[in-house]
């Protein structure tokens, strides 16, 4: 991933990113043509702290044919994204720009065994059951066993061994505090869902830059309250 400086996000930050996304795009070349596949996914770390992801594809899909263990994938969880228009700055010739959140994990996949399988199915869907509280969490054991063994079958578990990870948080961080917080107050006044989350991450990275702002608002609603 080419990531400037500026952008660059830690290890920590990322594998947390990456934990709480919980979705991706699993991606391996099969010596012809790149394949992959969206999936959903929860990390773990074997005792020497290296991360693991762990997921699960349909039988049929052709990726398991590249988890021999050896074959590096490549995992790029994305989060929120948003365009930035030139108008949007205080400082004059400014360009277009996209400001977003990634994180790539890369490393070989191994095929899990039956045992490990049924463990990841709880442990997966408990990670997004969690979401919905106060919902009751779902529960395999809520299928007839039948069922969830015919469904079992017709998946195969993997697991990835993350030897790198690389994550960009391009927030405009090279930017002066002016500028910052004028696109931040731009994309905050977006309908678009992302343009808005886009905004509230810029706030809570540089809060300082939107000091004076703020002064200058309190002072003018003190002054609109004083105007008979």
């Amino acid at each position: 991933m080419y990531t400037p400086p500026p952008f660059k996000s830690d290890r920590a930050a990322s594998l947390a990113f990456a934990e709480a996304r919980g979705f991706g795009l699993f991606c391996a070349w099969d010596g012809n043509k790149p394949i992959a596949s969206s999936l959903p996914f929860y990390l773990t770390s074997a005792n020497d702290g290296t991360p693991r992801a762990a997921f699960h594809v349909a039988r049929h899909n052709p990726l398991i044919k590249l988890a021999d263990g050896t074959t590096s994938w490549l995992l790029a969880v994305n989060g929120a994204d948003a365009y930035v228009s030139p108008d949007w700055y205080v400082s004059p010739d400014q360009v277009p720009t996209w400001l977003y959140q990634a994180v790539h994990l890369t490393g070989p996949v191994r095929a899990m065994s039956e045992g490990e399988l049924a463990e990841q199915i709880e442990t997966l869907s408990a990670k997004f059951e969690e979401r919905l509280l106060p919902k009751k969490p779902w529960l395999s054991s809520k299928m007839t066993a039948g069922r969830l063994e015919a469904m079992k079958k017709a998946i195969v578990g993997l697991e990835m061994t993350v030897e790198e990870v690389e994550g960009s948080f391009k927030l405009n961080q090279h930017k002066s505090e002016t500028d910052y917080a004028a696109v931040a107050g731009s994309l905050a006044s977006q309908a678009d869902a992302y343009a808005q989350q886009i905004a509230h991450l810029m706030r809570e990275a540089r809060p300082n830059a939107f000091a004076n702002q703020e002064a200058f608002a309190d002072e003018t609603n003190q002054l609109e309250r004083t105007v008979p």
